[in-house]
């Protein structure tokens, strides 16, 4: 399953609309538009919200919570490394490999690739496309997503 990321331009808050494949909405990102955690807040088409990303605010490295339901399943923590990021995925079991500066990622579940994300260049906003190999990893997939996306938009801020 392809799910489409696309944020809006010209907004003081971080917005995303996740799009499936046939260009349907299929979930709503909100962001605060001046927050220390960076907290993100993933909603389904009926406004519920169903995730939560935060930053823990006072820790040396990136550590970004994913909550799902009202339930943490997983941190991702930026590691420390002088040539290129590093991420670690704890409490989901996953692990995350590729080219961070092209945005081209892959996550996997032990040796099986769960989700493979790659950005698209020369768009209006920053555009994202998510493939998904099963659609029940869909929501955890996408948190890590946005997670690694705020920490990396975070580094190149600083």
């Amino acid at each position: 399953m392809k799910l489409y990321i696309k944020q809006k331009v010209f907004k003081l808050a971080p917005e995303f609309t996740v799009k499936d494949a046939a260009g349907n909405d299929r979930w709503f990102v909100q962001g605060k538009w001046i927050s220390l955690d960076r907290e993100h807040t993933i909603y389904n088409t009926a406004g519920q919200p169903v995730a939560r990303i935060y930053r823990e605010v006072f820790r040396l490295m990136h550590h970004y919570h994913l909550e799902i339901q009202g339930r943490e399943v997983a941190e991702i923590v930026r590691q420390f490394s002088l040539f290129r990021p590093r991420f670690d995925i704890t409490g989901s079991g996953l692990q995350v490999e590729g080219d961070w500066f092209a945005h081209d990622y892959t996550v996997f579940a032990g040796n099986a690739p769960i989700m493979h994300i790659s950005k698209e260049w020369f768009t209006w906003g920053d555009s994202y496309v998510l493939d998904i190999a099963d659609p029940q990893h869909e929501l955890l997939a996408l948190g890590v997503a946005l997670a690694i996306d705020t920490c990396l938009a975070d580094d190149n801020n600083h």
